[in-house]
C-alpha cells in the first residue's frame, strides 16, 4: 500500500466483494492487493480474504474481513459529489438497487451497510446561494427527498 493514510473499513467476510462493486461502480476506483490468512482466525480460517487494498474515486481503503461484530452508521459516510442528473441517477440506482437502501437528503446505503452521500454539486451551490431565502427554499426542498431531483432544486431556487 502506497498511501500513508488509509481509509479502514470493516466487513463480515466479504471485503472482496464489496472492493469489486465499488470499482465497476465509480470512477477512479480499483481493487488491489487481496490478502488472504496465513492461518485461522477468530473471523476466519487459513487463505480466507483477511484484507483488499482498493481505492474509490481516488481515496485509499482497506477492507478488513473482521467478523460481524461491528455495524457500521452513519457516522461514517462517503460523500460523491456528482456533475448532473445522469450521474446523480446511476450511482444512487448501483447503490440502492445492488441490495442498498435509500434514506433521505441524498443518503443511501449499500447493501454492507456502509452510508453514501450522492450529492450533486448544484445542490451544494443551492445551499450556499448568496440570497438567504433562495438558499432556504433549495434546503426546504432537498428535505423532502430520498436521491436528489436537480431540477426541483434549481426550481425551488428560481421562485420569487
Amino acid at each position: 500500500m502506497t498511501s500513508k493514510n488509509t481509509v479502514c473499513i470493516w466487513y463480515n467476510g466479504d471485503a472482496l466483494d464489496a472492493a469489486n462493486f465499488y470499482a465497476e461502480t465509480f470512477p477512479d476506483s480499483a481493487v488491489g492487493t487481496v490478502y488472504r490468512a496465513p492461518m485461522d482466525y477468530p473471523a476466519g480460517k487459513e487463505g480466507d480474504v483477511l484484507t483488499v487494498e482498493f481505492t474509490v474515486m481516488g481515496v485509499a481503503c482497506l477492507g478488513l474481513n473482521g467478523g460481524g461484530g461491528v455495524k457500521h452508521s452513519e457516522a461514517f459516510s462517503f460523500q460523491v459529489a456528482t456533475d448532473d442528473q445522469e450521474e446523480t441517477d446511476r450511482l444512487w440506482h448501483a447503490i440502492v438497487e445492488n441490495g442498498g437502501q435509500e434514506n433521505v437528503c441524498g443518503w443511501c446505503q449499500d447493501k454492507w451497510g456502509l452510508s453514501w452521500q450522492i450529492t450533486p454539486r448544484a445542490l451544494s451551490a443551492a445551499i450556499a446561494h448568496p440570497d438567504p431565502a433562495a438558499a432556504k427554499r433549495a434546503f426546504a426542498a432537498m428535505m423532502q427527498m430520498t436521491k436528489i431531483d436537480i431540477a426541483k432544486i434549481e426550481a425551488a431556487l428560481a421562485k420569487l
